[in-house]
C-alpha cells in the first residue's frame, strides 16, 4: 500500500514566495500604471520656496515678470515638477545678486565626495525611511545623489518602486565580488523618479559577500581579501565626479557588508527609536563596532569618517517614558544628537504602505495638520544632515 508524499516544506515556501511576488507586481502595475514605473507628483508654490530656501512672494515675483521655467497653474495655485523645480534653481544661480549666495549646492573643485551610511544593529528604528527621506531631500535641494541599498532584504529598493526579483537588476555585490565576473558600479546604477538622484538595487545575493570575504582572505593570494574594507571607495572612484552625497542603507547587522560601508564613510547616522530596549541594543552595536574597527585602523586602514550623528526616529512627544529616553540620550552626548527628532506619524506610515515617501504622497490624501507635522520634522532633520555635509566642505 502506497502513502501519499508528505507536504515538501521546501516546494510549499518557494510557491509562497513566488505567489507573494507575483500579487506585488500587480499592484505596482495598477498603482503606476502605464508602465509600472513611479511618477512624482508636482509641488506647490511654499514647498518649492522652502527647498529653494527662498521665499514665496520671491517665486511670484519671478513669474509675474514671465522669468523661469513655465509652470501649471490650477485653481489659483502654481505647481512645480521636480524637473522644473532643477529649471528654477538654475535660472536663481544664473541671476543672483551676490556671490555669498548659492542655489546650486553641487560641490565645488577641492570638496570630497560626502558617503553617509544610515545604520542600527535593531529593526524597526526606521532607517530605511530615514535613508530614502534623506537621499529624496538631497535631490529635491539640488544635490546630486546616489542612494545604495545594502540591505538583502531590500526594503529601500522597493521603496523606489523597483522588484528585485523581477525587474532582473543587479546589486552592488557585482561590484564587490572577487573574481573575473566584477562590474563596474555604472552599469549597476539605475534612475529614480526624482531627477538627480539615482539608486543602486539590492537583492538577496548582496548576502554572498558575509561568505565571500573570509574565503578570500583565507585564499593563496589573501592580500585582496585582508583590504576587503576598500571595495566600496574603489568603487565609488569610479562615479566620483557624477555625484555630490552618497547615501548608503545598510543592512541591521554587524557584518562585511556594513563594516565595508563604514569604512568608506565620512560620516555615519545612526538611527535610534526612544525606547529602553533599542537604546541597550545600540549600546552593544557600539561596543561591538569599535572593537571591529579598532583592529582595522590599526592595521593601517584609513578611517574616513568625520562626523557621526545620533537620530531619534518614530519619536512620540506625548509618551513620558520616550522623551524621558530622550532627555537620557540629551545627557549623555549631546553634542552627537541631532536636534530634531523625526516624529511618529501615520502620514509616514500610510505612505509606505503604498510604497512611497512622505516627498512623494499628496497632501491632500491626509489630514493637513498630520502631514504638516510630519514634514516639518522631516526637513528639520533632513536640513540639519544637510549642514553638517556642507560643514564638512568647508561652507558656512
Amino acid at each position: 500500500m502506497s502513502h501519499p508524499e508528505p507536504n515538501r516544506f521546501d516546494l510549499e515556501i518557494a510557491q509562497q514566495g513566488s505567489k507573494i511576488s507575483n500579487a506585488l507586481h500587480m499592484l505596482r502595475s495598477q498603482q503606476y500604471p502605464p508602465d509600472a514605473r513611479k511618477g512624482l507628483r508636482k509641488f506647490q508654490l511654499g514647498e518649492v520656496a522652502e527647498f529653494m530656501g527662498v521665499t514665496q512672494s520671491h517665486l511670484r515675483q519671478i513669474h509675474s515678470e514671465g522669468k523661469g521655467p513655465e509652470i501649471e497653474t490650477i485653481g489659483g495655485r502654481r505647481y512645480y515638477t521636480a524637473e522644473q523645480m532643477l529649471e528654477l534653481r538654475e535660472y536663481l544661480e544664473a541671476n543672483k545678486k551676490s556671490d555669498k549666495r548659492h542655489y546650486m549646492p553641487q560641490r565645488r573643485p577641492g570638496e570630497p565626495l560626502q558617503v553617509l551610511s544610515v545604520v542600527n544593529f535593531k529593526g524597526g528604528s526606521g532607517k530605511t525611511t530615514t535613508a530614502a527621506h534623506l537621499a529624496q531631500y538631497l535631490a529635491l535641494t539640488g544635490h546630486r545623489v546616489l542612494a545604495i541599498d545594502l540591505d538583502p532584504q531590500a526594503s529601500l529598493t522597493s521603496l523606489f518602486g523597483i522588484q528585485p526579483e523581477l525587474d532582473e537588476v543587479a546589486s552592488l555585490y557585482e561590484a564587490l565580488r572577487f573574481d573575473e565576473e566584477r562590474r563596474s558600479i555604472s552599469e549597476i546604477i539605475q534612475r529614480t523618479n526624482i531627477p538627480g538622484l539615482d539608486v543602486v538595487p539590492a537583492s538577496l545575493i548582496l548576502q554572498e559577500y558575509e561568505y565571500d570575504v573570509p574565503l578570500a582572505i583565507s585564499s593563496q593570494n589573501g592580500a585582496e581579501g585582508r583590504l576587503f574594507h576598500m571595495r566600496i571607495v574603489n568603487a565609488l572612484k569610479e562615479v566620483d565626479d557624477k555625484y555630490d552625497v552618497v547615501v548608503i542603507d545598510c543592512p541591521p547587522q554587524l557584518g562585511y557588508l556594513t563594516l565595508t560601508a563604514l569604512m568608506a564613510s565620512t560620516g555615519i547616522l545612526i538611527t535610534i527609536h526612544p525606547q529602553m530596549l533599542d537604546v541597550m541594543s545600540m549600546s552593544q552595536f557600539l561596543m561591538m563596532l569599535g572593537g571591529i574597527m579598532t583592529p582595522v585602523a590599526e592595521a593601517g586602514a584609513q578611517i574616513r569618517v568625520e562626523w557621526f550623528r545620533y537620530l531619534v526616529t518614530r519619536f512620540e512627544p506625548t509618551d513620558i517614558p520616550q522623551a524621558q529616553m530622550v532627555g537620557f540620550m540629551q545627557s549623555m552626548f549631546a553634542q552627537h544628537l541631532l536636534k530634531n527628532p523625526v516624529l511618529k506619524s501615520t502620514a509616514i506610515s500610510d505612505a509606505s504602505i503604498k510604497k512611497q515617501t512622505l516627498y512623494e504622497v499628496e497632501r491632500g490624501e491626509f489630514v493637513r495638520s498630520t502631514y504638516d507635522r510630519a514634514m516639518e520634522s522631516l526637513n528639520a532633520a533632513n536640513g540639519e544632515i544637510v549642514e553638517l555635509v556642507h560643514n564638512a566642505w568647508g561652507r558656512k
